[in-house]
Order: C-alpha cells, then sequence, then structure tokens
C-alpha cells in the first residue's frame, strides 16, 4: 500500500474513534428502548428501582424484571416534573450533565475533515499520484518521465554497431557537462537534434545514453501523448514540459516518435479534423524557437519517417541537425554482439564475426532478440554454455519461422516440396554471384513455409547490377523450373517466389532503369512508409505515364520473369542428375547444411561468366 494512502486511513480511524467517545451519553447499559408511556406505567406500579436522567433520555434499572423484559431500559423522552413523579414514587435518581461543546464541534467538524479526506485519497487514485488535483483536472499536466543520471544506468559503452552517431552526440555531452566553455569562439550549440533510422536501431538508446554521460535530467515522452481528446491539452503540455526543462537546465528534452507529433500540417479544406494537432504542433514550434541553447536545454526526438515530418521543425534553428542511426554493418554487429553476449553464458570457441556474417540487414534490436533465441535453444537442449549452433537454430527461427514438425505432408507433398527447395540451392550453386545456400531444409516452418532454402550474402553489399538482380530471379524460380522439369506441372507452393520475382522485374523497369526500351526514366512514384520498408500501396495514387507506357512495363516485367525461369529450367536440365540425387538426401534426412551441399555440388555444371 502507498504510505500517504496508509497514513490518511490512519487519521481516518482515529476520527472515527474521536467521534465515539465524545458522542458517549453517560453510563453505557444493554437497555431495551421503551416508549414513554410504558415508562409511566412501570412507574405507576412500582417496578422501578432507579434512574439516570440526561438532557433527552431517562435509563432506569427494574426491581424485578418479568418474562422476557430486560433488566435495564431507556426512553427518550424527559418531562420537566420527572423529579417529582419520581419523589412520588420512591425511585432513586440522578443526574447527569453533558458537555456538549465538543460533542457539537466534533459533530460538524469531523464529517468535514472525513469527507475532504476521502476526496482528496480518491483524486489521487484517479490521478496517478498527482496530487489532489489529478485525473481531470490534470489533463493540461507533461505527462514526460524525469530520470536522472543514477536511474538510465546507460552510457556509450552500452551502445555499439554505429560509431558515427556515437561521435556526433558526444559533442552534445561535452555541451551539458561544460555550456560557459564551450560557446568561446562564438560557436552555439544545435537547438534540436533529430535522429533518423530504421525502428529497431537504437535511437532511444542512443539517447538515453547521452543523459547517462553528461548525468544530466532527462525528460522523456512520446509524440502521441501530447494529443488527448480535449481541444488545447497538446498544447498545453508542451508549454508544461518545456517549463519543467528550464526549472532543471541544464537537461535533456527526449521525444520519441516525433512523426506522432509533428506530421505536416495539410492543406484545403480538410484540416477542420487535425486542428488539435496542428495547435500542438504549433506549440512545439514555438517553444522550440523561444528558448535558449545556452541555458542548457537540449531537445532530441527520434523517428522513423522522416519524409512525412512538417518543414517547419527541419529548418534550422529548430532541428538543427539530423543524425543517421543506420543498421549497422559486419564490423557493427559484431560490436553489438559482443554487448549483449556479455550477459550470457557463451562458449568460448563461438566466433561472434561468423554470427555477425550470418545476419546481415540485422538491427541492434534484431541482435539482441537473437542472442536471447540462442540462449533460449541452449537452454532447452540442457545445454550448459550457447555455441555456433544455438545461433543457427536461433537465426533459422527469426527467418523462417518455427518449425511445425507436426504438420505431417503426404508422400506426393513432400517429394514436390523436396524437388523445390533442391531447385533453389541447385540454381544458386550454379551461378557465380549467387548467394551461398547455408542449408536446405522440407520441415514446415512459420505460417504456410513448406520448406526452405536459407541463403546469406558472403559480406555487406550496397548495390546490385542488372546480372547480380538477374540472378536473384532466376534463383527464386528455380524451384518452379525443377516442378516443371520433374513432374511437368506448376504447385501453389511457388507463390510467394513469383511474388518477388516480378517486385524485382518491375523495381528494374520503373525505378532502376534497367529497361533499354524505357530508357533511364524513373516511372516509380511511390515512396517508403519509413526507412528501410516499402511503402503502403495508394489505390488512388496518380500514375505518371500514359497507357502506353504502362504497356511497355508489363511486357517487360513478363519478359524478364520469364526469362529467368527459362534460365533455370536450363541450369536444372543441366544437372538433372545432382537433382536427383540432392531431392533424395533431403528426403531421408528433411534437412541439407552447408556441408552436404558442397559435396553434393562437387560436379555442378555451373554457369559460365
Amino acid at each position: 500500500m502507498n504510505p500517504k494512502a496508509r497514513f490518511n486511513l490512519a487519521y481516518l480511524i482515529f476520527a472515527f474513534f474521536l467521534i465515539v467517545c465524545f458522542t458517549r451519553g453517560g453510563p453505557i447499559y444493554s437497555s431495551a428502548h421503551i416508549p414513554f408511556s410504558e415508562f409511566q406505567t412501570l412507574l405507576e406500579g412500582n417496578k422501578i428501582s432507579e434512574v439516570v436522567i440526561n438532557d433527552n433520555q431517562i435509563i432506569g434499572k427494574l426491581k424485578d424484571p418479568q418474562g422476557s423484559e430486560k433488566k435495564q431500559f431507556a426512553t427518550n423522552r424527559v418531562e420537566p416534573d420527572i423529579a417529582k413523579l419520581l419523589d412520588a414514587h420512591g425511585v432513586k435518581y440522578s443526574r447527569v450533565i453533558q458537555n456538549g461543546f465538543f460533542k457539537d464541534l466534533l459533530s460538524w467538524v469531523v464529517p468535514v475533515f472525513v469527507f475532504f479526506g476521502l476526496w482528496l485519497l480518491l483524486m489521487r487514485r484517479m490521478g496517478g499520484g498527482r496530487g489532489g488535483m489529478g485525473g481531470f483536472m490534470s489533463v493540461g499536466q507533461s505527462k514526460a518521465k524525469i530520470y536522472v543520471e543514477k536511474d538510465t544506468k546507460v552510457t556509450f559503452k552500452d551502445v555499439a554497431g554505429v560509431e558515427e552517431a556515437k561521435e556526433e552526440l558526444k559533442e552534445i555531452v561535452d555541451f551539458l557537462k561544460d555550456p560557459k566553455s564551450y560557446g568561446r569562439l562564438g560557436a552555439r550549440v544545435p537547438k534540436g537534434i533529430l535522429l533518423v533510422g530504421p525502428p529497431g536501431t537504437g535511437k532511444t538508446l542512443f539517447a538515453k545514453a547521452v543523459a547517462g554521460e553528461a548525468g544530466v535530467p532527462f525528460f522523456s515522452i512520446s509524440g502521441s501523448e501530447f494529443v488527448e481528446m480535449f481541444v488545447g491539452v497538446g498544447a498545453a503540455r508542451v508549454r508544461d514540459l518545456f517549463e519543467q526543462a528550464r526549472k532543471k537546465a541544464p537537461c535533456i528534452i527526449f521525444i520519441d516518435e516525433l512523426d506522432a507529433l509533428g506530421r505536416a500540417r495539410s492543406v484545403g479544406g480538410f484540416s477542420a479534423g487535425n486542428d488539435e494537432k496542428e495547435q500542438t504542433l504549433n506549440q512545439l514550434l514555438v517553444e522550440l524557437d523561444g528558448f535558449d541553447s545556452s541555458t542548457g536545454i537540449i531537445v532530441l526526438s527520434a523517428t522513423n519517417r522522416p519524409e512525412i515530418l512538417d518543414p517547419a521543425l527541419l529548418r534550422a534553428g529548430r532541428f538543427d541537425r539530423q543524425i543517421l542511426v543506420d543498421r549497422p554493418d559486419k564490423k557493427g554487429r559484431v560490436e553489438i554482439l559482443k554487448v549483449h553476449s556479455g550477459k550470457v553464458k557463451l562458449d568460448p570457441g563461438t566466433s561472434l564475426e561468423q554470427v555477425a556474417a550470418l545476419t546481415p540487414g540485422f538491427t541492434g534490436a534484431d541482435l539482441a532478440n537473437l542472442v536471447n533465441e540462442a540462449a533460449l535453444v541452449a537452454t532447452r537442449r540442457k545445454a550448459e554454455q550457447i555455441n555456433l549452433s544455438d545461433f543457427t537454430a536461433a537465426i533459422e527461427r527469426m527467418v523462417a519461422g518455427l518449425e511445425k514438425k507436426n504438420r505431417l505432408l503426404n508422400p506426393e507433398e513432400r517429394k514436390v516440396v523436396a524437388y523445390h527447395e533442391m531447385g533453389h540451392a541447385l540454381v544458386a550453386g550454379c551461378l557465380p554471384s549467387a548467394d551461398p545456400v547455408h542449408k536446405v531444409s522440407i520441415i514446415p516452418r512459420g505460417m504456410g513455409a513448406l520448406g526452405y532454402t536459407l541463403q546469406r550474402p558472403a559480406e555487406d553489399r550496397y548495390l546490385m547490377t542488372l546480372e547480380e538482380l538477374g540472378n536473384k530471379m532466376a534463383v527464386l524460380l528455380g524451384g518452379r523450373a525443377a516442378e516443371k522439369l520433374i513432374f511437368n506441372h506448376f504447385s501453389t507452393g511457388a507463390a510467394d517466389d513469383i511474388a518477388r520475382a516480378t517486385d524485382i522485374a518491375r523495381s528494374m523497369a520503373t525505378r532502376y532503369g534497367m529497361e533499354s526500351s524505357l530508357g533511364s526514366v524513373s516511372y516509380d512514384s511511390e515512396t517508403g512508409g519509413y526507412l528501410g520498408g516499402a511503402g503502403a500501396v495508394n489505390p488512388f495514387q496518380y500514375r505518371r505515364y500514359s497507357e502506353e507506357t504502362a504497356r511497355e512495363i508489363d511486357l517487360s516485367v513478363k519478359e524478364r520473369v520469364n526469362q529467368a525461369l527459362l534460365r533455370a529450367v536450363t541450369l536444372i536440365d543441366a544437372n538433372r542428375g545432382i537433382l536427383e540425387q540432392g531431392a533424395q538426401q533431403l528426403l531421408e534426412k528433411e534437412t541439407l547444411v552447408e556441408e552436404d551441399l558442397k559435396t553434393l555440388f562437387a560436379t555442378l555444371k555451373r554457369e559460365s561468366t
């Protein structure tokens, strides 16, 4: 229980006992209440031995109770001539004079305090601990969480893989530690810094590391927390946030997911529904202009959708500097793996360089999850340490999905899957520049994969040539080519392969300018939805080319996909014996690793360059 709530409860109990004590009206008997007329009857019958009289009550004792009558009684009426009546019947009586001042005072004051205490406790519960005016009355207060250096417990040692971004942010730390001497040459530190990068690359971790290194308060809030159902609340929270920051300066304000707050303002007649967001954004722009960076306030923000931010946010004087926190390269992945593997029991013989080579395109969050998945794999097999095989199994789990050994295929489907997957591996082995195949399996995985072929590039690549894209399409269609050559029919298992090959062919025609008949022209007007991801398809997107050009694009896509399929069929036909042998081994073992494939492909007839 909250100590404050326990304190309030103790006061309430104490007040209750005070009321009880001060409202006691003389001696308390276990008395039966009777009407005054019955009291008169008992008095006339000489059945009463003694009574005690107070201001508004008579409490008496019977001489000889009969039947179910109690020995004591009480009646709530006192006549003015009661003393004469009692003397006439020889009844002993005494009078108790009550001090009514404290009783009257407590009867009015204590209930007021009790009601106020209950209301205060209720408001605190509703307001989440924000004092007596919590809940509804605090909608304009900022929800930013304040961390100090000892609370973040994150430094630059915990951040690895993106050294360029770290060097940029170290400059901010130096300024926060000594803001006065930093501007000795007239330079000023940027007011705002925008961390841009794909999801999971460590933007939030970078911001906490800056606060941890500088040892200053760290205000953390998400962009979505500014906007509520009440108009004007978002702007009030922005004002309150910067007001708190000025009191704590030097400090860091970190706004995560800035795109939720700083989306570009709409124009025209459709902006009425966004008035609240626009007011909040306008207030943020005013606050960014209204403080002096020499006071030691730094605004850090993070987003993975910089293309939708309002241009007014990105101009000089607001978010002056943009820092790209990109996916790490191989060297960066090794450093990130070292950070996370230090928290688990790793086999000393495990090479993190090999693990990093198997994980191109993985972000920092992916690598953290990989180490955890590998630890779980090692735990399930009752191992004492984590080795390379555990990392390989974890990569397969993350890339291909969970094994579904209970999904039983009939013999004919199993045979089709075996030839399909071996077709992918064989075409990849025939092409000199294709990514090497690490594993082939016919064990169902994930949502609908009945088998998978795991390819991993030997090194990080940032450019792809026309020939390499063609090789990639041929490998994708290798499974379909094997089905056509062996069974002379097609199955639905190649649906995803066809879709991916078609996307590559369309990009070659519309984005990369690789179709000679279309020229070096970009016909693709779609933009990515976020860094590192494809944009959502807009059904109302305006097409900026004619019907004739659209027809040429469709013909180009069709021709390239058909050429890739024909190429795959030719390569498989030239190595049909190896395909048959590999499919039989797959049916027997269910999984072939890289060493098995090297032995199998020793006599492979590769395509000449």
